[in-house]
């Protein structure tokens, strides 16, 4: 097949393209690093000429919930509208479990205009939600860390390996997959606070983790996946132990 991946240089993006290089499939990269500016239409039918499947992975330049609503949705307007005009037969986006649950969550909320703007512009529309990525709590550390205090909101998740991410939104782009919304997660639900406290053990860093609600559907267990989805290993604290 020949793959569209939008946002093919981010941390997803370059897992969904060496999955699909490795499958025997051709990559088109639609990212700014190959000169491309998803939010204008300009080209886009082009570049999709031939393609088979597009999936976006893009990320917004923000997660403040207006400014991720407009990318977002400019976005699956302009490659869904591209894709149509292009003769694209089946379009994958990654969104995240429980953003139809969240309406107290700005950029939860704009990933669910993204989806409802994918279904609605875009050819053969395929969703996965995922749960946080396995990398997120070291993120975590990271962004919210003021001096010797990390304030994080309170969350459920059950995080997952990116690479598995990356291989289920190909078998959605080739077929292999056939439901069209799909839920994936890793095997074991945890805190993310424990979470953030696992990776400061493992680097080292003397840290206090403070949490607040920000999301009282979060802090209640939505980002959690359903009884269908789709779970994949390894669970967190293996993960971490093969991390240098």
């Amino acid at each position: 097949m020949r793959i569209a991946v939008a946002g093919s240089t981010g941390l997803v993006g370059r897992n969904v393209v060496a999955a699909a290089t490795a499958a025997g499939h051709e990559v088109v990269g639609l990212a700014r690093e190959n000169g491309i500016d998803l939010t204008s239409p300009d080209g886009l039918a082009e570049r999709l000429a031939g393609v088979d499947a597009v999936i976006d992975v893009t990320a917004s330049p923000g997660i403040e919930g207006d400014a991720a609503r407009t990318f977002f949705t400019t976005v699956a307007r302009n490659l869904g509208e591209a894709a149509t005009a292009a003769g694209v037969s089946r379009s994958v986006v990654l969104s995240i479990i429980g953003v139809d649950a969240m309406p107290d969550y700005g950029y939860y909320e704009a990933k669910l205009a993204q989806e409802q703007a994918v279904i609605e512009h875009a050819p053969g529309p395929r969703i996965l939600r995922a749960a946080q990525f396995l990398n997120f709590p070291a993120q975590m550390l990271e962004w919210s860390r003021q001096g010797d205090v990390v304030t994080l909101p309170e969350m459920k998740t059950q995080p997952v390996a990116v690479e598995e991410i990356a291989r289920l939104l190909l078998a959605l782009a080739d077929g292999t997959e056939t439901r069209t919304h799909v839920e994936l997660a890793g095997p074991k639900p945890e805190e993310l606070a424990d979470l953030v406290r696992q990776v400061a053990a493992h680097r080292g860093v003397d840290v206090k983790i403070e949490t607040r609600v920000e999301s009282q559907a979060m802090a209640d267990g939505a980002c959690l996946p359903g009884p269908d989805a789709v779970i994949a290993g390894p669970d967190f604290a293996t993960w971490l132990a093969e991390q240098d």
